[in-house]
């Protein structure tokens, strides 16, 4: 499954597994065996019996025991991490509930119009020349800009985690990968110590579930990793359909924009996370005819449970009946966040450049080999030249020494060894030092000046969550401008962003 012959054409593996059964044995990368969920029912029964199928990847016994490599480029998306995705019980619970409490501060109404303006700006800088790679200029780089926002990350540490992110997925030097996301996320935490804002790392922070720097990282990854490649997949995978398909393009020259039902097609034929969800069996079990031994991963594989032939209806527009978000107790938390950014990304394009056409035919497009995404590698367009939109750029934080520190968002009053790095923070400073996975086998509430909307809505209050105080001052949501970088930094590949975002 890590071939471009399976990048091609997955679906034709699909079918050839789906006769052995409702589950199969794959290699998901040289020496990494796995058992594929192929069935829709059967994927559903994995997803929901969690006392039959854990998530704990510390029961993973190849890696135990040393018939996986620590350095096989599958192991930092399968092993075990202090998080809500790798957990159960009532660790998973705690880990989840921080997570899914820090999600509905987001105001859908500010990242609506955050995700508008970053796009404008975006879709600016290509407009007039008539050409564009929609996804290295576009749909890679949009969610960049939301998570930096969100996340209250500065530009130089996107740049890194970006890097990272996209290693481990395409299983490329994955230690590596692993590394720099564990050292970036390290002076993330540090500075959001120093400096905590609106923001989800600072509310994560500061949650009465109490997470420790480790834990910090780790739902960090699971955060972040989630939001920028699968993102940038469903944006660039429903452009695709739009620019393709007869039965879409044909409206679009009409003028109608149906969005949302392409986000149904692809949510349901090519889900951003094709092939995901371990799970392992916590004794052996027959499953539907298939052994299982304990310990030994199990793959969920969404695609082919969604085109599942034994679905009794083919009627994917309006369904959301698909498995690509998951399901069960770790079914994802921010997909409402995630479909509205994809949403809202495609209708500014489709809105700004309506004559847009694919520079190559659809069946020329190549995909990204990797077991566990459907992503392409570039999505060339041609349009007419259009004249810039003259929109403001969205507002950033500001990270820089003179920022004037706000409090901490009011979960509940911060510990007194919040206003500075810990020394657990500084204790896992590199990341060897941290439980890496080989090892562990081992709102709207007041307009800012700007014009923006803060990120932390007032929700209701849960019997997890005290009440807002009255007497709490809401957390600044933006602030000044960070220096840029002496000329004699080095440039990454994502400083341009890094470049725009200050204005230069």
């Amino acid at each position: 499954m890590y071939g471009p012959d399976f990048a091609a054409d997955p679906h034709a593996v699909y079918a050839r597994l789906r006769t052995q059964g409702p589950a199969a044995p794959v290699e998901l990368a040289p020496g990494a065996h796995a058992t594929l969920v192929t069935d829709y029912r059967a994927a559903l029964e994995v997803l929901r019996t969690p006392e039959i199928f854990g998530k704990d990847a510390r029961r993973w016994r190849a890696l135990a025991d040393g018939r996986v490599a620590p350095d096989n480029p599958v192991v930092p998306m399968m092993a075990y991490r202090p998080n809500c995705l790798f957990s159960d019980g009532e660790a998973h619970t705690r880990l989840r509930q921080a997570v899914t409490d820090s999600l509905s501060r987001i105001d859908p109404n500010a990242l609506r119009g955050y995700v508008e303006r970053s796009a404008d700006t975006l879709i600016d800088r290509f407009a007039g020349l008539g050409e564009a790679d929609l996804l290295g200029a576009y749909a890679k780089v949009l969610p960049l800009l939301v998570f930096q926002q969100l996340f209250g990350c500065p530009p130089e540490l996107g740049d890194r985690l970006v890097e990272g992110f996209s290693g481990i997925f395409d299983g490329v030097d994955a230690e590596r990968a692993d590394a720099l996301i564990t050292s970036s996320l390290v002076e993330l935490i540090a500075l959001k110590r120093e400096q905590p804002g609106a923001d989800m790392t600072s509310w994560l922070m500061a949650h009465h579930a109490r997470l420790s720097d480790e834990e910090l990282i780790h739902q960090h990854v699971v955060l972040i990793g989630a939001g920028t490649e699968p993102q940038q997949n469903l944006i660039a995978n429903a452009l695709r359909l739009l620019l393709s398909d007869d039965r879409f393009a044909g409206d679009l020259a009409g003028g109608s924009m149906p969005v949302e039902d392409a986000l149904d097609e692809v949510l349901w034929l090519d889900p951003p996370m094709a092939n995901y969800a371990v799970h392992y069996p916590v004794q052996d079990v027959d499953f539907g005819g298939v052994p299982l031994a304990a310990g030994e991963p199990v793959v969920v594989s969404f695609a082919a449970a969604n085109t599942d032939p034994a679905l009794l209806t083919t009627r994917r527009t309006g369904n959301r009946a698909h498995l690509a978000w998951s399901a069960g107790p770790h079914h994802c938390p921010a997909k409402d966040s995630a479909r509205l950014i994809a949403a809202v990304a495609v209708e500014k394009l489709l809105d700004r450049l309506p004559d847009l056409e694919l520079a190559i035919p659809a069946d020329r497009l190549v995909w990204r080999p990797g077991p566990f995404h459907r992503a392409l590698t570039a999505l060339p367009v041609r349009f007419p030249p259009a004249p810039p939109s003259g929109a403001r750029p969205a507002p950033v934080h500001d990270l820089s020494a003179s920022a004037v520190r706000g409090p901490v968002p009011p979960y509940e009053q911060p510990r007194p060894d919040q206003s500075a790095p810990s020394p657990q923070l500084s204790q896992l400073s590199h990341p060897s030092q941290l439980s890496h996975p080989s090892q562990l086998s081992q709102p709207l509430q007041q307009a800012d000046p700007t014009g923006d909307s803060r990120w932390n809505s007032s929700p209701a209050p849960s019997r997890l969550s005290p009440p807002r105080s009255a007497s709490t001052p809401p957390a600044a949501t933006f602030t000044a401008r960070q220096p840029a970088s002496g000329p004699g930094a080095q440039r990454r590949p994502w400083s341009f962003l890094a470049e725009w975002w200050r204005g230069q």
